[in-house]
């Protein structure tokens, strides 16, 4: 019985770790995408923030095409999901993250915070690959 609940404990850890695993990698490939299009379709795409999700479109929609996300990170209740553009030129930039039809993106800094914990990634402006600076799960 005591070993029983021992191992609770770390099972909800491990399913927390999960559900933050999640959030990370579903971010990731909505980068992915986005870089991915941009390329594709040589034209600019936009990681955009808004209330209850974040989502991707391109920064122009063309003559006649539907005007609606490409891709969507929907965020659960209680998950917030913050953007730092640290080569901005303003000091409060809107919170659109852009990718240009070179594959290349703004450098950003992405922070994740939900009931399953935190993470907190850098994105390189050349490859748009992430390098994972926090990750704890609660």
């Amino acid at each position: 019985m005591l070993l029983l609940l021992l191992a609770v404990p770390s099972l909800n850890g491990v399913l927390a770790d999960r559900r933050l695993r999640r959030s990370l990698d579903s971010f990731n490939k909505l980068v992915r995408q986005a870089q991915e299009r941009s390329v594709a379709e040589r034209r600019s795409y936009l990681i955009i923030w808004a209330k209850d999700h974040v989502f991707l479109r391109p920064e122009a929609f063309a003559k006649g095409e539907e005007v609606k996300p490409t891709a969507e990170f929907q965020l659960d209740r209680g998950d917030a999901l913050k953007l730092a553009l640290s080569a901005a030129l303003m000091k409060n930039p809107t919170a659109e993250w852009i990718f240009w039809p070179s594959g290349t993106c703004e450098p950003a800094t992405v922070q994740f915070n939900g009931p399953a914990g935190s993470w907190k990634a850098d994105y390189s402006p050349l490859t748009a690959q992430p390098e994972l600076r926090d990750y704890a799960a609660r």
